[in-house]
């Protein structure tokens, strides 16, 4: 339940950042009557992710055997690239996400268009929207469905109400430490996703295990205990692991982080900025 609501809630918080910053330029400028607009391309834009979630779920339930392990590693792989790139992406970028929206906002607004303002917030939600689904279905093949709808709506639900509070002037939230938390709990979920789909890869054939299991301490703890279903969704423990899954795990782990931390290092001193400030 975890990784499916630390997913929704970071992706359903930059989401809302992203609408909170729009609503409050134009409350700002005196445009409160565009706020329909705004309003309409998030609801298609939400609308849009629910239609992908359903047929990404539904394509896979149609799949047995090897393609299912294909489909499903595939998908792994292929979060851990987007968790990758969003994750540092938005350490590098996030104190200018406010000007530049600004500036994308101030030609819409020149244009005069109702239509174009409906097409800004639509593009900026549905990608949030887009990554949280395939974020959210590879998390979901880690724990139970029960665990992942919950988790995924309470991390929604979280994330709502987050930016609510700070849309209306809260400040008790700093967001900087909250997206450098959440950023490193994701590159350690996304190095446990590697694992998993490099998993599926071998269980169809397609990679080697080259050695079948380094270790086995499944005796101590079982991967297929609660605490270790936990802990294989959060942070993808393996009780028996491949000499190349841990290979993987382990590479990633070293890669990810000594670049986050420098990234992170070359941006210190620049101040933090909330959505209403940013406007």
């Amino acid at each position: 339940m975890i990784a499916p609501l630390l997913v929704t809630l970071r992706e359903g918080l930059e989401a809302a950042l992203i609408v909170g910053i729009i609503l409050a330029h134009l409350a700002r400028t005196g445009n409160r009557r565009r706020f329909g607009a705004v309003w309409t391309g998030t609801a298609l834009a939400v609308l849009v992710s629910l239609l992908a979630g359903a047929a990404v779920f539904v394509t896979v339930g149609e799949l047995e055997g090897r393609p299912e392990q294909i489909f499903e590693g595939s998908a792994m792989l292929l979060a851990v690239a987007m968790l990758s790139y969003m994750v540092v992406w938005m350490r590098r970028q996030a104190s200018g996400i406010g000007a530049q929206l600004q500036e994308r906002l101030h030609a819409v607004l020149s244009s005069g268009s109702g239509l174009a303002l409906m097409l800004l917030a639509f593009v900026v939600v549905v990608r949030e929207g887009i990554e949280t689904v395939l974020f959210f279905f590879a998390a979901s093949q880690t724990t139970t469905p029960v665990d992942s709808a919950i988790g995924g709506l309470l991390g929604l639900a979280i994330a709502g109400g987050l930016g609510l509070s700070i849309y209306r002037g809260s400040r008790w939230l700093p967001l900087r430490t909250f997206f450098n938390v959440t950023g490193g709990m994701l590159l350690l979920f996304a190095a446990g996703l590697l694992g998993h789909g490099i998993h599926e890869y071998q269980e169809a054939g397609l990679l080697p295990e080259i050695v079948d299991h380094v270790w086995n301490v499944n005796w101590l703890l079982d991967e297929n205990s609660t605490l270790g279903r936990f802990l294989s969704a959060l942070v993808g423990y393996n009780g028996s692991p491949s000499l190349l899954e841990t290979l993987a795990y382990l590479g990633y782990l070293a890669t990810s982080f000594t670049y986050y931390f420098r990234t992170g290092q070359r941006r210190r001193g620049i101040p933090e900025r909330s959505p209403r400030q940013a406007s």
